[in-house]
């Protein structure tokens, strides 16, 4: 008698009753998919293709080296006396290489260096809770039940923590948002960053000759530059900027004019001050599209030190290496998906589309396909372009290939404008969860403070000592218009956080556990 097992013996069974067993191995090639790891082919890759042309040197250098230890002394005379017999060739194109280094010299861009940098920290007695967000919202009379329990579940849902921080005005109970107050919490605000920036760089306001402010919805007369140089009595020829209504984006938008201006006026400092004002601009309606910004929304800002001088390079923090900005508002749904306007009622309010995510992905999408070539290896360069090649060619089925930007940068500050936004970036991008805790830890410990907030995640990563010389880190903002903006800086040492960092008492309490 004879059968098969599952293993792939044969049993036989002798006349003289003894079994004996015959084992047949089945030999199968192994399975390289679980054998190998496909993270380290890739980065062997990357490695061989960003390595490419050094590779591709040595072999030319050793015979050159070769053939140069061969050269007998008579050769190098002669090469002398037909140089002596050349010697108005020689000297034009001695000419020609003095000229063209000092043109390339004189017209190159001039280095941006981030000095340091300072975020506001609000008083405690600013903070909300839950319970007092919504006891508020509820004794001020304005809101319906229905508002109410929206509200509760976007808080509840919005990733913010327990610490957040609203203004002085709005803890008053009925609110009072007068301009007096507004101007109040800008002057907090903009004065408490500036006076830890001045503090930690030992710089004096009159060494300032660049000044640049924004602030989307709270712009008075005097602006808010003004007050600046009010307060601080700089100097009578500093060129001072005040940017309005740019939304969330509108920090890098700043750094990018600092950078341009940089490039003209040479060896000055630029501040740049972003922050957003909430005391005028909390809705008081039922429209649900206005009211999601109530519960997102906090107190805060930045002060942002630049500068083109050569000798700061030794102190300063980072050097900006890019600036890409996209512009989406020549669409009409892009231009109005943050709008701000009249509910029915007339009360007025910041209205959120539904099409917003999908709106800042396209955005999104045109930003990195701009900044990709700047930043990413040549590697990943030729992963994506013949990825779309094949797509376009021959098979529009295949999904195009996501460049991994984890190869170009080893810190990401994403905007917290919303849990949902930060979600989405992670997916999309592909980023693992340590490359968006800065992120979802700022919007937990401080909210949306809007073009501020970049500035604060930042604050996170050096606060976990995770900041190393040579590190990229990758600031990306989106804001209505519609806007998606890129800045890219670069490390020049460990950087260690500055003193009256916003995470100075608590950073060992992070990353903490957001509940879904």
């Amino acid at each position: 008698m004879s059968g098969g097992g599952g293993g792939g013996g044969d049993f036989n069974n002798n006349s003289g009753g003894a079994t004996t067993i015959k084992i047949k191995e089945r030999r199968r090639l192994p399975d390289f998919l679980q054998s190998v790891n496909l993270k380290y082919v890739k980065l062997g890759y990357h490695y061989l293709i960003t390595h490419l042309l050094t590779l591709l040197l040595i072999p030319l250098i050793i015979v050159i080296f070769v053939e140069g230890a061969q050269t007998n002394p008579e050769d190098l005379k002669q090469l002398w006396i037909h140089l002596q017999y050349n010697l108005v060739s020689v000297i034009i194109c001695s000419i020609f290489l003095v000229f063209g280094s000092t043109v390339f010299i004189m017209t190159r861009p001039k280095p941006v260096y981030l000095v340091d940098y300072a975020c506001y920290r609000p008083p405690e007695h600013l903070q909300v809770k839950y319970h007092q967000f919504m006891e508020h919202s509820k004794l001020t009379g304005d809101f319906d039940e229905s508002s109410l329990e929206f509200q509760r579940k976007i808080l509840e849902r919005s990733g913010l923590g327990e610490e957040t921080y609203v203004p002085e005005a709005m803890h008053c109970i009925p609110p009072q948002p007068s301009m007096a107050a507004a101007r109040e919490e800008a002057e907090q605000v903009m004065y408490g960053a500036l006076d830890t920036l001045f503090a930690n760089t030992s710089i004096k306001p009159k060494d300032i000759g660049i000044l640049v402010v924004n602030c989307s919805l709270f712009n008075p007369t005097p602006s808010l530059s003004a007050m600046i140089v009010n307060k601080y009595k700089l100097r009578g020829n500093i060129r001072s900027y005040n940017l309005g209504g740019m939304g969330c984006s509108a920090g890098v938008i700043a750094i990018d004019l600092a950078k341009d201006l940089l490039q003209i006026h040479r060896n000055t400092y630029a501040v740049v001050v972003s922050t957003e004002n909430i005391t005028q601009n909390w809705y008081f309606g039922n429209k649900k599209s206005m009211l999601i910004p109530n519960c997102l929304f906090r107190v805060g800002g930045s002060a942002v030190l630049l500068s083109n001088k050569t000798v700061d390079r030794r102190r300063a923090k980072y050097k900006l290496v890019h600036v890409v900005r996209t512009h989406r508002g020549s669409d009409d749904k892009a231009f109005q998906c943050v709008y701000q306007e009249e509910d029915d009622v007339g009360k007025v309010g910041v209205s959120l589309s539904k099409d917003l995510m999908a709106i800042a992905g396209g955005a999104l999408k045109t930003n990195i396909t701009t900044l990709g070539p700047l930043v990413l290896p040549i590697s990943e360069q030729l992963l994506f372009f013949s990825t779309l090649v094949i797509k376009k060619l021959f098979n529009n089925k295949i999904k195009p290939y996501i460049p991994d930007f984890k190869l170009a940068f080893e810190h990401f500050c994403i905007h917290a404008g919303g849990r949902a936004v930060i979600d989405e970036l992670e997916k999309n991008l592909q980023l693992a969860p340590v490359h968006v805790e800065a992120s979802r830890m700022t919007l937990h410990r401080f909210g949306n403070t809007s073009s501020s907030s970049i500035w604060y995640e930042l604050a996170y990563i050096e606060a976990k000592g995770r900041m190393r010389r040579g590190n990229r880190v990758w600031q990306i903002a989106f804001g209505s218009g519609f806007k998606c903006n890129s800045a890219v800086w670069e490390a020049l040492r460990y950087v260690k956080p500055s003193p009256q960092s916003p995470w100075e008492d608590c950073i060992n309490r992070y990353p903490v556990k957001i509940v879904a």
